[in-house]
């Protein structure tokens, strides 16, 4: 567009209201439909510190980053990480400032069950401190949307028999769930069984990079042992039915007295074929379902993709007859974390030893012909491609008959390289703004083109503990001063949801 013709163009478009200022498409709380839910969201190892305080058992998060502190970038741990344990009546202060209407959070399930199970004994110092934080937050307006695992399993239990790679953990798990809903329920209105079951099968049992850190060693010298072609795919069969499990427990015990939902939250990038040929495409299809589909067939259809049948055949476990029944339907919504996007390219079957990382015989880039499917962050893997936003939740719709989505992960983490930056510099977070205004053009184009989602949950409220790369990356709206007592700072990026948010 010649250079008059575009300066016109754009004053036009100012005048008229379609873009802002800073040349944004001006958008805010009411453009979106009346009852969407904004939040924040964060874990319980990265926030709440206080590990050895209150009654709690060891996680495997715990025996992690203490056992082999060389496996985060920074040697740090979560023993203390933003003391969310002692401080989270300020940043119940912090996301009420906001105008924010809700607080994704997870609870520890060794606060709860100190050795997992309720053998053990319930800890009473574990639920005040989960009662107090929930009080806090409906005292001041905000919803809580409770997580039930965010990758924390209990120590004893590894130890006791493998955690997620034996079926014993299901019913663990469920006996952990119902004292949640128990203790809680009466307030929390919205649970979420699971966080992410791809990462942590993947990045624990196929990658070795997460805890508990098993894989082959012969694709990552660092692992501690374990078989990745066949238990990712055991670990994720039990969470599915872990979760089915709590479902149903929920929906027959729970949920007319309490009147709440339940669901699971996947994460999943989107990937676009690194060509127009038909096998890039296929690789692109086949690289969701290793991802998505993985979780969301079992869930909407009661099988695993066809795809993953095919390819990884006996080595994938198989469901009964009333496992596929239990699993199918087993959510009032789904949660969806997404952060990126990448190209993918076929690649051939491998003919060396079998593994996750090769199955779905995909290649994933985010650059093609030297040029990035959108703008590269100091974080390696993100890149900023809203669009894939757009694409996934219409893909979502299409596919597995427009389910009900919160999306509870959204955000852009930056690299700390120069840890003596001023305060007053590491606070202008514009590429932040940028982001979440990018991504909530995009998820408003979806909701008008008719994806069934109801709220939207940034990642994070605060820097945290951002486990392999520990305290080196940070996705916070606030600033975390990690040298002076853990104190908070709004960036830029605070003070902009607050006027997107103001009513």
């Amino acid at each position: 567009m010649p250079g008059r013709l575009l300066l016109a163009f754009l004053l036009v478009a100012v005048a008229s209201g379609a873009y802002d200022g800073a040349g944004r498409q001006p958008i805010s709380r009411r453009s979106f439909p009346n009852g969407f839910v904004f939040g924040t969201a964060s874990s319980s190892y990265q926030y709440e510190g206080g590990a050895m305080k209150g009654g709690k058992g060891p996680s495997i998060w715990d025996n992690f980053t203490h056992e082999h502190p060389d496996k985060i970038v920074d040697g740090s741990n979560g023993d203390v990480a933003v003391d969310s344990y002692h401080l989270y009546k300020e940043d119940v202060r912090l996301m009420k400032d906001m105008g924010m209407d809700a607080y994704r959070f997870s609870i520890s399930w060794t606060r709860i069950l100190p050795d997992g199970t309720l053998r053990g004994g319930v800890n009473k110092e574990g639920i005040e401190y989960y009662n107090s934080l929930i009080n806090e937050l409906l005292s001041r307006g905000v919803q809580p949307f409770v997580t039930l695992f965010h990758w924390d399993s209990p120590q004893a239990l590894e130890d006791k028999y493998g955690g997620f790679l034996n079926p014993d953990i299901i019913n663990d798990y469920k006996d952990y769930a119902e004292v949640c809903f128990r203790e809680f329920g009466d307030r929390v209105k919205h649970w979420i069984t699971f966080n992410e079951p791809w990462a942590f099968s993947v990045a624990g049992y196929a990658m070795g990079v997460l805890a508990p850190a098993r894989c082959s060693p012969w694709e990552l010298g660092k692992c501690s042992g374990g078989d990745s072609a066949r238990e990712p795919y055991t670990v994720s069969h039990h969470q599915l039915l872990a979760h089915a499990a709590a479902v149903k427990l929920y929906r027959k015990k729970y949920k007319v007295v309490q009147k709440g939902e339940i669901g699971i939250t996947l994460v999943s990038s989107w990937l676009v074929p690194f060509s127009r040929s038909e096998s890039d495409s296929d690789a692109a299809k086949r690289a969701i379902d290793f991802m998505l589909g993985w979780f969301m067939d079992p869930l909407a259809k009661g099988d695993y993709p066809l795809s993953m049948r095919r390819i990884v055949r006996n080595r994938l476990p198989r469901f009964t007859k009333e496992q596929s029944k239990l699993v199918k339907g087993a959510f009032d919504f789904i949660g969806i974390n997404y952060y990126t996007a990448n190209y993918a390219d076929n690649l051939p079957p491998s003919n060396g030893l079998k593994s996750y990382n090769t199955d779905a015989r995909a290649n994933l880039t985010g650059v093609r012909n030297g040029a990035p499917i959108g703008p590269q962050t100091s974080v390696p893997w993100l890149y900023v491609y809203p669009r894939g936003f757009r694409d996934l939740l219409l893909y979502i719709k299409e596919k597995y008959g427009n389910p009900t989505i919160y999306i509870t992960e959204n955000g852009l983490g930056e690299t700390t390289t120069n840890t003596s930056l001023p305060l007053e510099e590491a606070l202008k977070d514009d590429a932040r703004i940028e982001y979440h205004h990018g991504h909530l053009v995009a998820l408003l184009s979806a909701i008008r083109d008719g994806a069934n989602v109801k709220g939207y949950f940034a990642w994070s409220l605060l820097d945290n503990f951002e486990w392999a790369t520990g305290y080196t990356v940070r996705f916070g709206l606030h600033f975390v001063d990690y040298g002076d007592g853990r104190k908070r700072y709004p960036k830029r990026s605070a003070g902009w949801f607050k006027r997107f948010l103001k009513r």
